[in-house]
């Protein structure tokens, strides 16, 4: 037989594309369409309703860049359309390519009754199934104007990314206001032919099946009159039957296909308009379901769920009832879908906290899940945080992202640093947008990695980042996919569902231990350093005032603010989503973003400062309160009271230019050009600085990746580095033991103040930057006198340990890594600890001293990033001025790294008072670190104290109360008790308890009020 296969599929591609598509609707009327333009921002929609539109024709311009429209569109059904399904066809000059990116919309009855969400893949709304023809039709469109920010063209910057630079220029041309015929035999054959067109195209050449394929479609096309293509489509589908019912091989890759809608809370969009797109998802998908009854829609994120229930009631009852049908799934468990590497402790254990609880107040329903299919990698702290909210399971697919190396499975178990196992899977299909096209389909099974011993992955459906969810095009693919020759299975199911089936399939799978590292979107651990700094400072400023607070309460009946720390939290950590805290979201979310974090932080203060004026009672004494979780210049952990003397520093004028400062535990030497040549430590009689090399060095990198600007730092920006060296001032500073740097480059300035504390082994820097540079990336270096083949950085309870060195590949793509409040390098004997209070970025390498000449030793460079200027998203990110505190710390063990890691977090605070203040809880082990002293949530009165093992060693520890205690239970984060925990005694107040490396334990402590 001659081969005419190209023939055949050319043919199926025109055909399909300019007579059976344009066939679905074969006769249609124009709508009657007027507008009102809403001022400013959304106004409720009885208000929309209500006003009193002005006519515009399709083909007007319509929409400023961030505005609301209300269009009224009305007709009456044509009486010869009598017994057909008419539908309107409303597109508001869509592009189908973009959806989620651009306008959308949500229809509404006159009544303010939802129908559904308009979006450039679902642009129809029902109106009968049959009509009698007569009917009269009028429906409203509350119509977002949302501009393109990702374009054809992406990572162009633009202002059009905060209604405040975007100007008013309309957006969009209104296209298409049509009721129209809707023939839903030409739509089953359009997608029987796009079914079996995509599966031909992924079969081989050679394989009979696709000959038979291709042969039925032939036939199909045959049976098409061209000029009455729905008189004759019936007959094309019969032709069909037979290549669509040929049942899968048993062996097929089976797929659970999961309803999905990937909502970014915030991204090229502002948190406003996540509350609508979520509202026209929902309404989309709680449509579908009751037109697809085998339909199946997963939503996560606690908080976009909150926001239908508050903003759009007549959407949530819809909700409620497709939850309660079982079909319209909770999934996650969490807050937000957040970024998991930069959050702390804490709120990495809160969004599991407030996310689970949302879902258990309301439906009574709880997630086995995570559910983070777009977050960029993810902390080696994760695995025991998940089992600790009592969940088993993890899904993402992000790490399909992955630029050097591809991960070695798709079903694993993930071990954290305390040991911690999770049921891990990655999507094989590499999408959380799957369309449940032909080649996203047999994608996921040629690359599935657990070929032989597993069959299962799971497809998450829909279109997202914007929204959209899935449509009922996907729906019907999903139903040809479900047994078909060729393929793999498809089937519709909730996430729990594929977990358990997975599982039991697969109870034994790998291991991957650590981090999950994603080799991509690396700069998301600087960009945006002013909502780094809200969210670092606000989760330390909620630590203080529930510590004080709980304190206050128990002692001296202080009203404890459930209500406004509740609030706090969940405003915290949904500034955690993962584009709002890796600074990848619009000018218009940062600006929010930093007033917000403003506001939180002034609401905190007050909290701290009423609790700590009810524990200090009337008085002059001084009192400071320390709010680590270490005893600090004398002062207990959680208590207050007059700090013991210090020692002293000195400032002396180096010979040759510079200063000397010391305070007997260190000496430091700062040159004329106000680098530090020497920070020696007196004790061990070690040098800190390497040989030849000057730290505080601020270094300066041209910053342009190929591709996603704010996301992305690429490897060669490595290659071009500038010293700033020169100083304009090295003085000594106003209080006569620190010294002041002033430093100009490009268009920025920066003034730093080096100071040596009284009694302390630490030189901190303070940095302020006056930054307006672009496409810059500025580094802090730390070149390092340490033999150390790997470094720790501070994670999620404990640390992770990352080598220095680049033997392979999957080392030398993490050339940028996050760290929380330290980093440690150590040699036997000797360690040194980088602290900060609010970066997150750095980066370390080691060279050999090898040069004639040289001592031969090694030196380890550590850098802290500290900006970057990024034009895309937001064209000004980070103009302006910036502050960070850092902290070198010599001679220093892990343990001192992280009490100097929560010292420069926490300052203490100082007020008069009658008389020191006894902590509420104490631990008699550094290693054993309280992360929360807090009452119940369900207002019992009862205290929580968190903590965890932070040395990676075992631990023996008592934790003694400061008031009478009368019960102790072990509990998860959702302060529920563990029937598998061993039972606690309580003596005197005092309960021991045992740790393994980093395990994270919660008690829940009874008293009698």
């Amino acid at each position: 037989m001659h081969d005419d296969r190209s023939l055949v599929e050319a043919r199926l591609r025109r055909v399909l594309d300019e007579r059976i598509r344009p066939a679905v609707y074969p006769r249609s009327v124009p709508l009657d369409v007027a507008v009102w333009h809403a001022p400013g921002e959304p106004v409720p929609v009885a208000e929309g309703l209500a006003a009193e539109p002005a006519p515009i024709a399709v083909g007007s311009r319509w929409g400023a860049p961030w505005g609301t429209s209300w269009f009224r569109v009305t007709g009456v059904v044509p009486q010869e359309w009598s017994g057909r399904t008419v539908e309107a066809l409303l597109d508001l000059g869509f592009d189908e390519n973009m959806p989620g990116f651009q306008c959308e919309g949500l229809v509404y009855r006159p009544d303010g009754t939802p129908v559904k969400g308009l979006n450039p893949r679902n642009q129809w709304v029902r109106i009968g199934a049959p009509v009698e023809g007569g009917e009269e039709v009028r429906l409203h469109i509350e119509a977002a104007s949302n501009p393109v920010i990702l374009d054809y063209h992406p990572f162009l910057p633009t202002r059009l990314g905060d209604k405040e630079t975007a100007g008013n220029e309309s957006q969009y041309t209104l296209a298409r206001m049509d009721l129209a015929v809707f023939d839903e035999t030409v739509w089953q054959l359009v997608l029987d032919l796009e079914v079996l067109g995509e599966l031909m195209a992924e079969l081989p050449v050679e394989s009979a099946r696709r000959w038979d394929i291709l042969r039925a479609v032939e036939r199909a096309l045959d049976a098409v009159d061209l000029q009455d293509v729905n008189g004759t489509a019936a007959q094309a589908r019969s032709h069909l039957t037979d290549v669509l019912s040929a049942p899968a091989a048993p062996s097929a890759h089976r797929i659970s296909a999961v309803g999905h809608a990937h909502i970014d809370s915030a991204w090229l969009w502002p948190l406003r308009e996540t509350v609508r797109k979520v509202a026209r998802t929902t309404s989309n998908m709680t449509a579908l379901l009751d037109d697809e009854p085998e339909f199946v829609f997963a939503m996560s994120q606690a908080q976009q769920w909150a926001w239908v229930k508050e903003h759009r009631p007549e959407v949530w009852a819809r909700v409620k009832k497709a939850v309660a049908d079982g079909r319209f799934v909770p999934t996650g468990g969490m807050w937000v879908e957040s970024d998991t590497n930069m959050p702390g402790s804490e709120a990495m254990a809160r969004q599991f906290v407030h996310g689970k609880r949302f879902f258990l107040d309301e439906f009574g329903i709880e997630n086995d899940e995570a559910w983070l299919p777009d977050t960029f990698g993810f902390a080696a702290g994760l695995p025991q945080i998940i089992r600790a909210a009592g969940s088993r399971y993890l899904l993402t697919q992000k790490i399909s992202w992955s630029r050097t190396n591809k991960f070695p499975h798709h079903t694993f178990r993930w071990e954290g640093i305390d040991g911690t196992r999770i049921f891990t899977h990655f999507p094989p299909v590499d999408t959380y947008n799957c369309s449940m096209k032909g080649g996203e389909i047999a994608h996921a099974a040629r690359n599935f990695k657990d070929k032989g011993v597993a069959r299962h992955s799971l497809a998450p459906t829909g279109w997202g980042d914007g929204g959209g969810g899935t449509t009922r095009e996907m729906v019907a693919k999903a139903a040809r996919l479900r047994d078909l020759e060729g393929s793999a299975t498809v089937t519709w199911e909730t996430p729990a569902a594929f977990f358990t089936k997975a599982h039991a399939e697969h109870p034994e799978p790998p291991v991957w231990v650590g981090e999950l590292y994603l080799e991509l979107h690396r700069a998301t651990l600087t960009s945006q350093a002013g909502t780094k700094q809200g969210n670092r400072r606000s989760e330390h400023l909620l630590r203080e005032a529930e510590l004080w607070a709980a304190t206050a309460a128990v002692r001296t009946g202080f009203p404890y603010p459930y209500e406004e720390l509740d609030r706090i939290w969940k405003t915290v950590l949904l500034h955690q989503f993962h584009d709002i805290l890796p600074g990848s979201s619009i000018a218009w979310v940062h600006r929010e973003a930093r007033a917000t974090y403003a506001r939180l932080a002034a609401e905190l203060t007050a909290i701290t400062e009423a609790a700590q004026r009810a524990l200090a009672g009337e008085g002059s004494t001084p009192l400071v309160f320390n709010a680590t979780p270490h005893t600090l210049d004398g002062i207990e952990a959680g208590g207050a009271n007059t700090p013991a003397p210090q020692g002293r520093t000195t400032l002396t004028p180096r010979p040759d230019g510079g200063h000397l400062l010391d305070n007997g535990l260190l000496r430091v030497e700062i040159d004329a050009r106000g680098l530090v040549v020497s920070v020696y430590d007196i004790e061990a009689d070690r040098e800190t600085i390497a040989p030849g090399r000057r730290a505080n060095l601020l270094q300066l990198h041209p910053d342009f990746p190929n591709m996603w600007d704010a996301w992305d730092v690429d490897e060669f920006y490595r290659n071009t580095v500038i010293d700033l060296v020169d100083a304009e001032e090295v003085t000594a500073g106003e209080d006569g033991v620190s010294v002041r740097i002033v430093r100009s480059f490009g268009a920025s300035r920066v003034v730093q103040v080096l100071s040596l504390p009284a009694g302390e082994r630490r030189l901190v820097i303070d940095t302020e930057v006056d930054w307006h540079e672009t496409e810059k990336f500025l580094k802090l270096a730390f070149p390092l006198d340490v033999h150390a083949e790997r470094y720790a950085s501070e994670t999620q309870f404990g640390h992770v340990h990352r080598p220095t060195h680049t033997n392979t590949s999957w080392e030398a793509a993490r050339f940028e890594a996050c760290n929380h409040r330290f980093v440690h390098l150590e040699e036997p004997g000797w360690g040194v600890a980088v602290v900060n209070d609010s970066t997150y970025g750095h980066d370390v390498t080691r060279t050999v001293r090898d040069a004639p000449g040289a001592d031969g030793g090694t030196t380890t460079t550590l850098r802290v990033s500290l900006l970057r200027a990024p034009r895309f998203p937001d064209p000004e990110t980070d103009q302006g001025v910036h502050r960070f505190r850092h902290a070198l710390v010599p001679g220093a063990t892990i343990g001192d790294a992280v009490r100097e890691g929560w010292r420069i977090n926490l300052p203490a605070r100082t007020l008069d008072g009658a008389a020191a203040v006894a902590p509420l809880v104490g631990v008699d082990r550094d290693q054993v670190v309280v992360t929360a002293v807090k009452l119940a949530d369900d207002g019992s009165g009862d205290v929580i104290v968190r903590f965890h093992e932070a040395h990676g060693a075992r631990a023996r520890a008592t934790l003694t109360a400061g008031f009478g205690v009368t019960g102790a239970t072990v509990t998860d984060l959702l302060e529920r008790p563990l029937t598998d925990a061993p039972a606690l005694r309580v003596e005197g107040g005092r309960i021991a308890v045992r740790l393994r490396p980093f395990q994270l334990m919660t008690l829940r402590l009874r008293w009698a009020a």
